[in-house]
């Protein structure tokens, strides 16, 4: 017997039944799913009809994209840790990094580009190691790692600039990948959208994502099933700083320089852009709604400057700020972040781990009700003489898991319920 389950709110009508498929389901393009498209139109129509010779071309279109692509890489970067309910706020000093890197490599010697750009990103893997070892090993939040990680970096900028702008003297071939285009798209869209294919695939078409969101969901639920929770996080947190570190290449080759005004003022209009986008579609932090979030906030942003005119300097943090508090609140009231996000997670990895073998059974079916948080105490037994898929038995982490989480008693398998 098979059980039906669907993957967020709403989309039982799109679920087949028996080899026959219900009615569409037009929820999903309801005002909780895909908000940020609504905006985007309603900035396009408003600033277009007002600002139509200003906004509606071509040229500020490709302003838009070019300068967007890389707060857009930098809010990429953030979803990744994220999806482990674990925050990076050093990417916008990482990305800071990588331009003076790569632009003090330009100025300073003859090592090809292409090494550089290794370089630049092998260094944001050792970053994203230290942090994640501060994190995992240290158990120290991931909040106040990575705030301090970010000033540890802005001295290193300092000391390597010596608080000057520093000229990146690149080849006129290495500016031309970063101001380029073909059909009038720009080429650093194209990176964007790479970045973005590569992650999406990660974390909705493997194992690896669906861990990943396992353990945002529920850290503990997931360290009981098996899931190695330690080892995600510190790989979140690599990736993240290579991701930010990249982007800050991509920067170099746009603009060809360093300034020390570069960076932290990426993080807030990145962070507005993921956690609105995790309101999008799956109601969790994922690519393709940071992406459309944070460009019908740019167009939004865009709008506002050309109306205001030459002193409407003061239009952009006010809008990220408003912008940020309001996707937040969405967020979490839609369960995107926090706690919201917890049975049909766990559920899914179960099932997918099941069928690979990795467990010693299936999982067993949802209870009808559905009204319990994931494996509790009360409804699933106690996690004292229980085990995890991977061996965790009495007295190890996992029997924390007693004071919210169980296994089923006498159990070295995970065939507890998860409603």
């Amino acid at each position: 017997m098979s059980t039906l389950m669907s993957g967020g709110r709403g989309e039982r009508g799109a679920a087949v039944v028996g080899g026959r498929s219900r009615r569409f389901n037009f929820a999903v393009f309801g005002l909780s799913r895909v908000s940020a498209i609504y905006l985007w139109v309603i900035f396009m129509v408003i600033f277009g009809v007002t600002q139509f010779h200003l906004f509606r071309t071509l040229d500020t279109t490709q302003l838009v994209f070019s300068q967007g692509a890389v707060t857009a890489v930098i809010a990429l970067a953030f979803v990744v840790p994220l999806s482990t309910g674990t925050y990076d706020l050093s990417i916008g000093a990482m990305m800071s990094s990588g331009i003076v890197l790569t632009s003090w490599f330009g100025a300073n010697t003859h090592i090809p580009m292409g090494v550089v750009v290794v370089v630049v990103v092998l260094f944001s893997m050792v970053v994203g190691l230290i942090t994640g070892f501060v994190v995992v090993k240290l158990h120290v939040n991931s909040f106040i790692a990575t705030l301090g990680m970010s000033q540890l970096l802005s001295a290193l900028q300092l000391y390597v600039s010596n608080n000057q702008q520093v000229p990146g003297n690149f080849s006129s071939s290495f500016l031309h990948l970063g101001n380029g285009a073909v059909f009038h798209v720009p080429y650093v869209i194209f990176y964007l959208l790479v970045i973005a294919c590569v992650m999406w695939f990660v974390l909705e078409q493997t194992p690896v994502g669906r861990r990943m969101y396992a353990i945002g969901g529920n850290r503990e639920a997931a360290r009981l099933v098996g899931i190695n929770v330690d080892r995600m996080v510190w790989g979140s947190l690599v990736s993240s700083a290579c991701i930010a570190g990249f982007a800050g290449v991509i920067y170099a080759s746009e603009v060809g320089a360093y300034t020390n005004d570069v960076g932290p003022g990426y993080l807030f209009p990145a962070l507005a852009a993921v956690f609105f986008g995790a309101s999008q579609f799956r109601h969790r932090p994922n690519v393709w709604g940071t992406v459309i979030a944070y460009f019908a906030l740019a167009f939004g942003i865009q709008g506002l400057t050309l109306q205001y005119g030459a002193g409407a300097f003061w239009v952009s943090p006010l809008f990220q700020g408003v912008a940020l508090v309001c996707a937040v609140a969405l967020a979490s009231r839609t369960g995107a972040i926090g706690k919201g996000r917890t049975r049909s997670v766990i559920r899914g990895v179960l099932k997918k781990t099941a069928a690979t073998g990795q467990l010693d059974s299936s999982i067993a079916a949802a209870e009808p009700d559905g009204s319990h948080s994931c494996g509790t105490a009360e409804n699933s037994g106690t996690a004292e003489n229980s085990g995890t898929a991977d061996g965790a038995g009495p007295g190890s982490g996992a029997g924390l898991a007693s004071r919210s989480y169980a296994a089923p008693a006498n159990s070295s398998t995970a065939q507890n319920k998860i409603d």
